[in-house]
This record gives C-alpha cells, sequence and structure tokens, in this order.
C-alpha cells in the first residue's frame, strides 16, 4: 500500500480525543512527538497541500519523512503534556526541540514521618516513605494552588525540619494566623497532622466543597461589580481545577526500539561495503558516556540478524581511568569484552572459538576512538575481528589501516543499520549514567537537610562513606566532622531517624550495586 492511501486511510479514523501522536520514518524511528486537544483536527493539519506554501524547510523535511504515525488516547489535555514529555524524552526525536532535557515536571511531597511535616516541590520520585502528589503539567497553577491549600489548612511554610522557638519569634506565618505553630505546642502533633492529612484528601481530589465555596464568591464579587475581586477567585479556581484534575502517570510505554523494514538486505549492504565474508549475524557495538567527568561508564549493545539482542547487552563502570578521557575508557571496555570472552572459551576447552566472538565490532567515534580498540585487540591477539568506527559529525566509516574514510549515502539501509547499533549503545551508555546519578541523588537525602552546603555534605560522605552509614553514626562520630558541632549533628540525626527510607538492606544493597560494574 502506497504510504500517502495508507496515512489517509489512517486518517479518516482518527478520533476527536485529546491525546499523543507519533510520526516515523521509513525505518520505524520516531522522529516526531506531539500533543493535540483533538487529534483528527490537528494531525490532518500535516497532511493539507494547501498549507504546503506556509512550511518552512524544517517542516518540508519532517513531513517528507513521515512514513507512518502512531496515536496515543488520554482524557484530558493535561495528561497529554504529560505523555508527550516522557515520550519525547524516552525517544528524542529529531524534529523536537522542548522535553529533550532532563527536567521534569513538579511533584508535590510531604514526609508524614517529620517532626512537623510539611509540603515541598520536588522533580525527583525516591523510595523515601513520603507522599507524592502529580506530576502537574503546569507549575504556576500548582504553586498558586500549593499557597492556598497552606492558608486554607493553616499549614507551615517554613524551611527547617523542626522550627525552634527561637523561630517563632519572626515566623510571620504565626503572626498573621496561616500556621498553627506546632513548633511551641500552640497545637500537638497529631493535631497538626490532622490538618496535614486533610491538606492531603484536599489534594487527592476531595475538594468539591472548596470550589464551590470559590464559585459562589467569584459570582458574588461579580454581582457586586468587584470585576478585579472576581477575576482573581476565577483564576484562583482554573488553577485548583488544574491541579486537583486526576491523571495518568504513563509508567509503561507500548513502544520498543525500531528496526529495520528488511533486515537482511541490510546485512547483505553492510558486508558487501566492507568486504565482509558474509552478512554479519552478530554485532557489537560500543559507546562511552563521561558528563562532567562523573560516572565514566560504557556500555556494549549485541544486534543479532540485525535486531537488538537485548539478553547480551553489557555495561562497564570504568575501573583504571581517572578523569575524562574517552580513549582510555574505549580500551579499558574493549580489553574486559574480550579478555572475558577469550577466558570463558579456554575454560571450556571449545574447539569452535571463532564463534564466541561476533562478525563486526561497531565503535563510537572516529579514529582515536577505533585506535584505541585496535590495540586492546592486538594484545589480545584478536587483530582478526573485523571492526569500525563511525563518526557521529559527517557519519563517516573509519576502518584499520585506512587512511581515508567511508562515506555512504544517507538512504543506505547499510549506513542506517549502523547507526541503528550506534544510537542504541548511545542511549544504553547514558541510561546507565543516568541510573547511577540518579540512584546517588535518591540514596543522598542531605540535599533536603537545611542549611548544609556542599563543603559540608562532601565532607559527611567522605567520613561515612553512604547514608546509610551515616545513619548508623552516633552524634558524637557525627560531631567530629568539620562544620558541624553538638548541636548541627543532633540535629541531623534526627533528621536521618525521620527520613527512614529504605530498610538498611535494601538500601546497602542499592549501594553495592552502583559501587561494582
Amino acid at each position: 500500500m502506497p504510504v500517502r492511501e495508507q496515512i489517509r486511510n489512517k486518517l479518516s479514523q482518527l478520533p476527536h480525543k485529546p491525546g499523543v501522536y507519533l510520526m516515523k520514518d521509513r525505518f520505524g524511528t520516531v522522529i516526531y512527538v506531539g500533543k493535540a486537544r483533538d487529534l483528527r483536527k490537528r494531525v490532518n493539519q500535516y497532511f493539507h497541500p494547501s498549507r504546503r506554501m506556509g512550511w518552512d524547510l524544517k517542516f518540508n523535511a519532517l513531513i517528507e519523512a513521515i512514513h507512518d504515525f502512531d496515536i496515543h488516547v488520554v482524557r484530558s489535555e493535561p495528561e497529554a503534556v504529560l505523555l508527550e514529555g516522557k515520550l519525547i524524552k524516552e525517544f528524542h526525536p529529531r524534529y523536537n526541540v522542548s522535553f529533550r532535557d532532563d527536567k521534569r515536571f513538579l511533584l508535590l511531597k510531604v514526609n508524614l514521618n517529620d517532626p512537623i511535616p510539611r509540603f515541598t516541590l520536588t522533580r525527583l520520585k525516591t523510595d523515601d516513605g513520603a507522599r507524592y502528589f502529580g506530576p502537574f503539567a503546569s507549575s504556576g497553577a500548582l504553586r498558586r494552588t500549593l499557597n492556598l491549600v497552606r492558608h486554607r489548612f493553616n499549614l507551615r511554610g517554613c524551611r527547617p525540619l523542626t522550627p525552634a522557638e527561637t523561630d517563632y519569634k519572626h515566623c510571620l506565618y504565626a503572626h498573621l494566623k496561616v500556621c498553627t505553630a506546632p513548633c511551641i505546642g500552640n497545637v500537638t502533633r497529631e493535631q497538626y497532622l490532622m490538618q496535614v492529612l486533610a491538606a492531603c484528601d484536599f489534594l487527592a481530589g476531595q475538594s468539591r466543597e472548596m470550589k464551590e465555596q470559590l464559585e459562589a464568591e467569584m459570582k458574588k464579587a461579580a454581582g457586586t461589580k468587584d470585576f478585579e475581586k472576581a477575576a482573581q477567585l476565577r483564576d484562583l479556581l482554573f488553577d485548583l481545577r488544574r491541579t486537583t484534575q486526576k491523571t495518568e502517570k504513563f509508567e509503561r510505554l507500548p513502544y520498543t526500539l525500531p528496526v529495520a523494514m528488511d533486515p537482511g538486505q541490510d546485512l547483505a549492504e553492510l558486508a558487501k561495503v566492507l568486504n565482509l565474508p558474509g552478512p554479519p549475524q552478530r554485532i557489537e557495538g560500543f559507546d562511552i558516556s563521561n558528563i562532567s567527568d562523573t560516572f565514566a561508564v560504557a556500555s556494549m549493545v549485541s544486534f543479532r540478524n540485525g535486531r537488538p539482542d537485548r539478553s547480551n547487552y553489557r555495561r562497564f563502570k570504568m575501573k583504571t581511568v581517572t578523569g575524562q578521557n574517552d580513549f582510555a575508557c574505549m580500551a579499558e571496555t574493549v580489553q574486559r569484552r574480550y579478555s572475558r570472552l577469550l577466558r570463558e572459551a579456554r575454560g571450556q576447552e571449545r574447539d569452535d572459538l571463532p564463534s564466541w566472538f561476533p562478525d563486526l565490532i561497531l565503535i563510537d567515534g572516529g579514529k582515536g576512538q577505533l585506535g584505541a580498540a585496535c590495540a586492546e585487540l592486538a594484545k589480545l591477539g584478536l587483530s582478526h575481528l573485523p571492526i569500525i568506527g563511525l563518526a557521529k559529525e559527517f557519519e563517516e566509516i573509519y576502518r584499520p589501516g585506512q587512511g581515508q574514510p567511508l562515506r555512504l549515502g544517507s538512504d543506505s539501509g547499510a549506513l542506517k543499520l549502523l547507526q541503528r547499533v550506534r544510537d542504541e549503545s548511545h542511549r544504553f551508555a547514558n541510561t546507565y549514567n543516568a541510573r547511577l546519578r540518579l540512584k546517588r541523588i535518591s540514596e543522598s537525602v542531605l540535599d533536603e537537610f537545611p542549611g548544609i552546603g556542599e563543603q559540608r555534605k562532601a565532607a559527611l560522605l567522605k567520613k561515612f562513606g553512604s547514608v546509610h552509614r551515616l545513619r548508623l553514626a552516633t552524634v558524637e562520630e557525627i560531631s567530629r566532622i568539620p562544620g558541624f558541632g553538638g548541636k548541627a549533628a543532633g540535629e541531623l540525626k534526627s533528621f536521618l531517624e525521620a527520613r527512614g527510607g529504605l530498610p538498611a538492606a535494601c538500601e546497602a544493597a542499592a549501594e553495592s550495586k552502583v559501587s561494582s560494574a
């Protein structure tokens, strides 16, 4: 079926509902993700010939590349915004600009184990025993609604974990009767906790009474021609409805890595252009992820018959390389991968030694990375293994002993296959790097301790090694750390006890996974 006819048939079946659409090229790669209040109207706009004159070069290139599209229907426009952001972060489509960074939508957090619980904004959800609300598509609406909740339920807005009596003397919230000031005993912790739980129920959707009250006040203000107040109440009611509207969280996505339409043909073409003895049934691709000199890691992905073989993916955390040195990282990774294969093959005394190794090795990079990998293969006696480097800037293929790189046409199936291997190794390496960084963040609750700076936090982690070990330390041991006196050490100990987080065994296991690669 011709592409345009296929798209035309799908357009006629689109619903008039909110959702997200994914434009894909002929290889099944997602090249653009968009949201729509009305999917049928929005997606049809892409294929109106009368609009072509108004398209810019980028939009024309997108339209020409579209081979197919998928849709995902949701219940509301805010859900479409949340799903759009999640899918863009997942696929990094080349025609999308927004949402491509690692910034997440805001969440609202409250830890009921704190001495005096308070609501805070965060972008990262961790397993720390706290209760989370969101994510929220509109950060402005969330902040204004949170301010309303604090005033309506008389909740604290100050930062300290346990406000002292000296803090109360200058507490504007208490003087204005916004907060019931449990820090000085105006109410008990149990009474204050009831206020917090009522606010939680409100944020969970039990807000009809307040909405009706605001609507009545708005109509009353409009009736007395106090239009400024009526407009403020209207905006507040709108924010409240947006914040308390239930949205789906989209934990699982129904999409996988795109594959070629004809992998066998691409493999045959690749064998021809690289002068291989036959189509490479097994390809292993390597990439390095070393972001800002932190968590230098590498990935190895395996493709079998042109398709991802995820059971044979491997990841590495650098053991011998210090600093940002991609060449040394590549050398260590190749050495560790193939020296291990040699040991396993010789240990089992197998005669079919070549079958243990890939038909082609792909290095993400140019001459430098390829040279480092070839040097390690030579040390292992594996110089006969076919290996190439793919440089991203001009998509040039570097081969050992060849002075000039090989350039294939942009429509070459062999090049598209190499790009898929390279992009998958890049994604896998970056995912591992991000996982380590997020795990470090999720394990360290120290950032939430009021008043702590980078130097004091670094001193604690250097001394105790992890938050788990810091929890086991005594107040006297903590007080020996520079910058911590007896009072600060006691407050930190109370803070960590309130932040129970993961059970000790689970936390220790998580730390061991991070430290090993």
